[in-house]
């Protein structure tokens, strides 16, 4: 059985659970989504899907419950939106704790405050997308294995490295599944 673990720490949880669930539906695997509080839950899982948040206190958390061990040496495949997009980072502009699973550099809260929050259509994955980007994270900088998803001006907003991805804004507030489908095909990847 398919599962999609929402990280169940900080964050846009049930809103990830939701659009997750609808979008597994287009598909014919046997298939589940489960939130994830710990790291027994975290090693059932054959993709997590980190939301938005605080990434210096989910950082900690990672931590504290070994989910941050598990994605990394079971080599769980990581939808990082946000908050999650700086965790997925190898480097940040602050200083915290970090997954490394992606070669980039993040600057946290690269389009400002939540004041500055805003919604954007965006080119990604070849068609239009409403990004809605809250304090969102942008990468400053990539390695020459990460490939670029989306560019907003001139930031950088959506990346992927092997079955990894993460992006700038929050999906889980539209009701576009695409992108969570894009992760899911990523995940069938790995357990094929």
């Amino acid at each position: 059985m398919l599962t999609i673990g929402i990280l169940d720490l900080q964050g846009n949880v049930s809103e990830h659970f939701e659009i997750t669930t609808k979008a597994l539906k287009n598909f014919e695997n046997d298939s589940r989504v489960i939130k994830v509080r710990n790291s027994a839950e975290a090693s059932c899982c054959d993709g997590i899907i980190i939301s938005g948040g605080e990434s210096t206190v989910i950082g900690k958390l990672l931590e504290k419950t070994g989910i941050n061990n598990i994605i990394i040496n079971e080599k769980i495949p990581v939808f990082g939106t946000c908050a999650g997009m700086v965790l997925s980072a190898s480097k940040t502009d602050y200083e915290q704790p970090l997954l490394n699973l992606i070669d980039m550099e993040v600057k946290r809260n690269a389009f400002g405050r939540q004041k500055e929050s805003f919604e954007k259509e965006i080119d990604i994955l070849g068609y239009k997308f409403n990004g809605i980007f809250i304090r969102a994270p942008a990468v400053d900088q990539v390695g020459e294995d990460v490939h670029i998803l989306s560019r907003l001006e001139d930031k950088i907003i959506g990346v992927k490295q092997g079955n990894n991805i993460a992006i700038s804004f929050h999906p889980e507030l539209t009701e576009d599944t695409r992108l969570h489908e894009y992760f899911i095909k990523e995940v069938l990847k790995c357990v094929e």
